[in-house]
């Protein structure tokens, strides 16, 4: 009986990249292994078919070779086509599952595994002002530092950590459970690939202490409340060579005085006069940017919001400035004095008796008022 062409039988096409050629294998393995089909449909004799086939496409030297002289080719070529056992699915589930556990078989060999730094976060506080304008600012952090003494070894000075019995110095072992072959890190040097018999008196055999760095910050004009910053490299140290983590500095802005802040826009509260809102004027208004003159209509009422274009903040994200919403607070004179109290009461009584056109709110108010109660009696 003649043979299936490979592509055929994997399901790709000539032009079929390496991957693509991995994925139907893994398909078709998984669908036919005789481990997962017992009533006898032929599924052994196709994964047989479909192993034969993989094991020439996925190697570049055979898979040319087939392709210009088809199974002459690879005559005799690829082993353990026409056999399959615990120790063959152990080999499959190295090449193509691998990476689902952190690495392949023992074929591939391996190392002392790496374990990259942790990373840390830091709480810098800043006033309106400087986040606005931004700043250089020097902080300190607490962190895990490679030990000087050993120089991160974790081994006492003048000896060295030695080879991991149990994992033959690669870091993790291998753990056969039925026909599944599963690496994990070694329980002995939890994944080092190197115990230490005499370790370091500062850092206990560890490798890092921790000490407290005085880092400089570039904070960027216009950062706001809840921005990171990140500092590559600057987190905890790494282990066994493995890199350092990163250092995020969020930003928190100090509750202003004078100004609220939302994105690039800013609010504040001024409070005016009687007499200013009634008769008009102006009023000393602050910016970020010095003081400006707000110009107050006659019959400014209480509430009402004046909008100052260009005069709110730009953000990291925008280097147009916003505008400054000022809103009006008619504030209510204290403690007035005898004759205070007189002109005032002069003065209301003058504007009683010239109805609703001095008070147009109030009238309005009372006329609705009155005709609630109409309708609910």
């Amino acid at each position: 009986m003649a043979k299936r062409d490979y592509y055929e039988i994997l399901g790709v096409s000539k032009s079929a990249s390496a991957d693509e050629i991995k994925k139907a294998y893994r398909r078709l393995a998984m669908k036919h292994h005789p481990d997962r089909n017992t009533d006898g449909d032929g599924s052994d004799e196709q994964f047989k078919e479909a192993k034969e086939a993989y094991e020439v496409l996925k190697d570049a030297d055979k898979r040319s070779a087939y392709d210009r002289f088809g199974h002459e080719g690879v005559r005799g070529g690829p082993g353990g086509a026409g056999g399959f056992g615990a120790e063959g699915f152990s080999d499959i589930f190295g090449d193509v599952f691998g990476d689902i556990f952190g690495g392949g078989g023992g074929r591939r060999g391996g190392g002392p595994q790496v374990f990259r730094g942790a990373d840390l976060g830091y709480e810098l506080r800043l006033d309106l002002e400087k986040a606005v304008a931004g700043d250089n600012v020097k902080i300190d952090v607490p962190t895990q530092v490679a030990c000087e003494t050993c120089s991160g070894s974790g081994a006492k000075k003048g000896s060295d950590p030695i080879q991991c019995t149990t994992c033959g110095g690669v870091g993790q072992v291998r753990m056969q459970q039925g026909f599944f072959s599963i690496q994990q890190t070694c329980p002995a040097c939890k994944g080092a690939g190197t115990t230490i018999e005499d370790p370091c008196s500062d850092c206990h055999g560890r490798g890092r202490t921790r000490k407290t760095r005085t880092l400089a910050v570039k904070v960027p004009p216009g950062v706001d409340d809840g921005d990171r910053i990140r500092l590559s490299g600057e987190g905890e140290a790494g282990r066994n060579g493995g890199p350092a983590g990163d250092l995020y500095v969020e930003i928190r802005v100090n509750p202003h005085k004078i100004f609220d802040r939302e994105g690039s826009n800013l609010s504040c509260e001024v409070p005016v006069s009687i007499a200013t809102a009634t008769l008009g004027g102006e009023v000393e208004l602050p910016t970020l940017d010095g003081n400006v003159a707000l110009k107050v209509p006659a019959g400014t009422q209480s509430g009402k919001v004046f909008r100052l274009r260009g005069k709110g903040v730009r953000t990291v994200r925008d280097a147009r400035n916003g505008d400054l919403f000022a809103q009006v607070a008619v504030e209510t004179p204290v403690h007035l004095t005898a004759k205070q109290k007189e002109l005032l009461e002069k003065f209301d009584a003058s504007l009683q008796s010239g109805g609703e056109k001095h008070s147009p709110r109030a009238g309005g108010w009372l006329d609705s008022v009155k005709r609630f109660f109409e309708r609910i009696s």
